[in-house]
């Protein structure tokens, strides 16, 4: 089930960048899950040795009010992840922004309830990476956001939108 904002407000940025709107500017919570869900890939951005940031394209499918993804043990993302899983994950675009952080949890069950939803997702949106019937469960990561920001170039900050989760 998708989770709810615990919190929604406008993004708090230096006065000499606009007024950022009022309540009904904001964007709805909707707005971001549906580009999401529809993206070909993600940015995401990891942390690795001596706090360096690592930033890669990934692909992935959003399930659940979670963004799953995979990669191999031997990328530095998976590295980094293993060793901190502290991540920032937005879209890519000239025209908007869309940036979800917080901590990836590594899914390693697959009995775990995104893992039969994950695959068929993953299945779906990216054939060419499944050959046959091949459906054996492979380890991926999930990230429910703890914040989130959504915001367009158009009428900018006007509607800039930040999200807060409780976390799980």
């Amino acid at each position: 089930m998708t989770r709810k904002p615990s919190s929604v407000r406008a993004v708090r940025f230096p006065a000499a960048y606009g007024a950022p709107g009022g309540p009904d500017s904001l964007f709805p919570w909707s707005y971001v899950e549906e580009r999401v869900r529809v993206a070909s890939n993600y940015w995401v951005t990891t942390v690795g040795p001596k706090a360096r940031p690592h930033a890669r394209p990934v692909d992935g499918v959003w399930i659940d009010g979670a963004l799953c993804f995979g990669g191999s043990p031997e990328t530095r993302r998976v590295r980094n992840l293993m060793a901190n899983p502290s991540i920032s994950v937005h879209l890519s675009s000239e025209a908007e922004a869309i940036i979800l952080e917080g901590t990836a949890e590594y899914v390693t069950n697959p009995s775990h309830p995104l893992a039969a939803r994950s695959m068929a997702a993953s299945k779906e949106k990216y054939p060419q990476y499944v050959s046959g019937n091949d459906v054996s469960f492979q380890p991926f990561w999930a990230l429910r956001p703890t914040t989130a920001f959504a915001w367009t170039l158009q009428g900018f900050p006007r509607g800039a939108t930040r999200w807060r989760f409780e976390k799980s």
